[in-house]
């Protein structure tokens, strides 16, 4: 009886909490939209050149590199101190989403030569204002949903990420049309209102553990981290290279070979297609392990970035990219709960971290060689990205399973 009933408690899925969550995935995701959209105006307003924004969102990644993990390993040691982490959860955010108002003021004040630097200054130090709460944020799925279930739960988060997500490519001209001013308040706000919503639907500390984080023994959790780190670091690295690596092979394509093109269209059912397929995605995982699902989801957007090469109409295109979101929902749904999987529930911000961590090498590395990349002929962008995806698969497949983990 106790043994079934322990069964039951680590496969349930809290979902107010986890809709609360997943609201909080969208906000972000849809402030980064925000932001790739309005960079380059928002610099030249104040005077520089189109050049800052590559070297600035460069620097950025970087910087994400060492705070993902270092805030998520602040937020472990506030869950075990405190029993929440919701203290950095909403500095990071009150932060984020009070820089994410100033920038267009700061870039429409009409600022002063000599001051024109603070623009810059701000919009790294709202990067950095992300990274404090993003890591701690996330690793509360591990909380909100346990062992098997926690793919079919990450489904929730991407589902709204994916919907956040495609209001780049097929709402720019909307959000562009009402200007700086709204759009960037619209940001700050959904991200407000959704970690207000976050907080009412789960009080941190009245949110029932799984038994595992309370019998951890610390010693043993620490070595066990370390161990664990570097392929959740490689993952990061591969499924964000790949993702990005095949996003600019899908626009190189449209615009060069395709004679119906419509990059807009077509990046936009890549997240559409994301979205839709989810919720499938997730029950799939919970029936073949998440571990498979995540390889056969890399598997097919290895596929997708060969196929592409051939590509010659809009209507292939097209097919290709919901191809593409279907595959990429199988991983997507994976990676924080490989992650959480990876180290023990008291780690689980660090876990958190070094996935994006990981992400936020691939894409300093990617806005490093981008321009490169693109003179360079199909076929070395399509190996560059064939060979990401296979290191993501790789420390997917050779990391080293926890003996309490469940979830992999």
């Amino acid at each position: 009886m106790t043994t079934s009933s322990n069964r039951q408690t680590h496969s349930q899925i809290l979902w107010a909490q986890v809709g609360g969550l997943a609201l909080v995935q969208g906000a972000i995701a849809l402030m980064w939209v925000i932001y790739n959209l309005y960079l380059v105006e928002l610099l030249a307003l104040v005077g520089f050149s189109r050049g800052l924004a590559t070297a600035l969102l460069i620097v950025e990644n970087l910087l994400a590199m060492v705070m993902e993990p270092l805030m998520g390993s602040f937020s472990d040691r506030l869950q075990q101190q405190l029993g929440t982490r919701f203290p950095l959860v909403s500095l990071g955010v009150i932060l984020a989403a009070g820089i994410f108002i100033g920038l267009p003021v700061i870039a429409l004040g009409g600022l002063a030569p000599a001051l024109r630097w603070l623009l810059p200054l701000m919009l790294v130090a709202w990067a950095l204002a992300m990274t404090v709460f993003r890591s701690p944020a996330m690793s509360l799925l591990g909380r909100y949903a346990f062992g098997t279930q926690l793919p079919q739960a990450a489904s929730i988060l991407t589902l709204v990420g994916g919907v956040a997500g495609a209001m780049g490519p097929l709402a720019s001209s909307q959000l562009l049309s009402w200007g700086p001013i709204v759009v960037f308040s619209l940001g700050s706000g959904v991200l407000i209102l959704a970690t207000l919503v976050l907080r009412w639907s789960a009080p941190e500390p009245r949110v029932a553990a799984p038994a595992a984080e309370a019998s951890a023994e610390p010693t043993s959790d620490s070595a066990v981290a370390w161990a664990a780190l570097p392929p959740i670091f490689g993952a990061g690295v591969g499924v964000a290279l790949g993702f990005r690596s095949l996003m600019m092979l899908f626009s190189r394509v449209l615009d060069s070979r395709v004679v119906d093109g419509n990059s807009a269209l077509v990046l936009g059912m890549v997240f559409v297609s994301l979205a839709v397929t989810a919720i499938p995605a997730g029950a799939l995982a919970t029936r073949l392990g998440n571990r498979r699902a995540m390889i056969l989801g890399l598997a097919g957007l290895a596929f997708v970035c060969v196929a592409i090469g051939v590509v010659s109409r809009n209507g292939t295109a097209i097919t290709l990219a919901i191809l593409f979101g279907a595959a990429f929902s199988l991983v997507s749904n994976g990676t924080i709960p490989f992650a959480l999987s990876m180290v023990p529930p008291p780690k689980a911000g660090l876990g958190t971290g070094m996935f994006f961590s990981g992400g936020a090498a691939a894409s300093s590395l990617f806005g490093t060689v981008a321009a490169s990349l693109q003179a360079m002929p199909l076929g070395i962008s399509t190996a560059v990205g064939v060979t990401a995806l296979l290191l993501a698969g790789g420390c997917i497949a050779a990391a080293p399973r926890r003996a309490a983990s469940v979830a992999s």
